[in-house]
């Protein structure tokens, strides 16, 4: 309990819970976490290599993408006509960060 007072105290502690919570919602889901999972494993990738390796059709991909999206784990970067989905380590380390404050005692 002594650090959770110290969290309450720091400054932008309740926009990181933001966050954090944002970012756990958004991985809570299967699907969501198996598409990163391809994401990571290839570093970067458009939405049909996800769709048909995955074998999932391409709206529902198109939907997690975007949840992913709006939690900021991924993001975009557009070559032709073709967008490329790619993890936003800087995210996923921020949520790490945030949890290991919990294993503290």
């Amino acid at each position: 309990m002594v650090h959770t007072a110290s969290f309450n105290n720091s400054i932008g502690f309740d926009e990181d819970l933001k966050i954090a919570s944002s970012i756990l919602r958004a991985l809570a889901h299967p699907l969501r976490f198996k598409i990163l999972n391809f994401i990571n494993e290839n570093d970067s990738v458009n939405v049909y290599s996800i769709y048909s390796v995955l074998n999932l059709d391409q709206s529902i991909t198109s939907q997690q993408l975007r949840i992913l999206r709006e939690a900021g784990v991924v993001y975009t970067k557009r070559k032709g006509k073709e967008i490329f989905y790619s993890l936003q380590i800087s995210q996923l380390k921020k949520i790490a960060e945030i949890l290991s404050y919990f294993e503290k005692t």
